[in-house]
């Protein structure tokens, strides 16, 4: 059916789904309430996104600091390598994050939780993801912490002197050290 695992942040769940493939195509669930709910990945779900990136966009690290969002992430054409920040003060992963590759080819998805803050970097030409959240988008609780904050030191898959391309929101994300958390 699908395989669920903890990783290195046992709140963040990998997942990868059976794939059912021949010369057709493929067939595959990308949710199942009883399992999902089984492994701790619950909604309710009341958004679906869908987002377009070209080659070196980094999108991220994206938190709401109110209304926070839980998001089952899948990439659906190309590939991405997606990040999952610990932005809970009382968690003992604080600060800690976990980085996946997610492409069209493995048809693997990640579980972010609430408290946590999401990123990823497209790394093929025309990456595209959809992502399922457990609350709407919020504007007026949006926040953004720094792609490249050394407290956190993300080790983003970028070619050696390749700069990512940022929007101006990403540019001017918040140090880790003087970010909204969540106690």
């Amino acid at each position: 059916m699908m395989h669920i695992a903890a990783t290195e942040i046992a709140d963040v769940k990998f997942v990868e789904p059976k794939v059912f493939g021949d010369d057709r195509g493929f067939f595959m669930e990308t949710w199942r309430e009883d399992v999902f709910a089984e492994a701790g990945i619950a909604g309710p779900w009341v958004q679906d996104n869908h987002s377009r990136s070209a080659r070196h966009v980094l999108r991220g690290i994206h938190y709401q600091i109110r209304q926070p969002q839980g998001k089952l992430v899948r990439a659906t054409r190309g590939r991405i390598y997606d990040v999952a920040v610990d932005l809970r003060r009382s968690s003992p992963t604080f600060g800690r994050w976990i980085g996946r590759e997610l492409s069209e080819d493995n048809k693997a998805m990640i579980w972010v939780p609430p408290g946590f803050g999401h990123g990823f970097l497209a790394l093929s030409e025309g990456a595209e993801i959809q992502y399922k959240c457990t609350a709407y988008y919020a504007p007026e609780h949006d926040r953004t912490i720094r792609w490249d904050d050394p407290d956190i030191a993300i080790d983003w898959p970028l070619p050696d002197g390749q700069d990512p391309v940022l929007s101006e929101k990403d540019a001017a994300g918040r140090p880790l050290s003087a970010a909204d958390l969540f106690e």
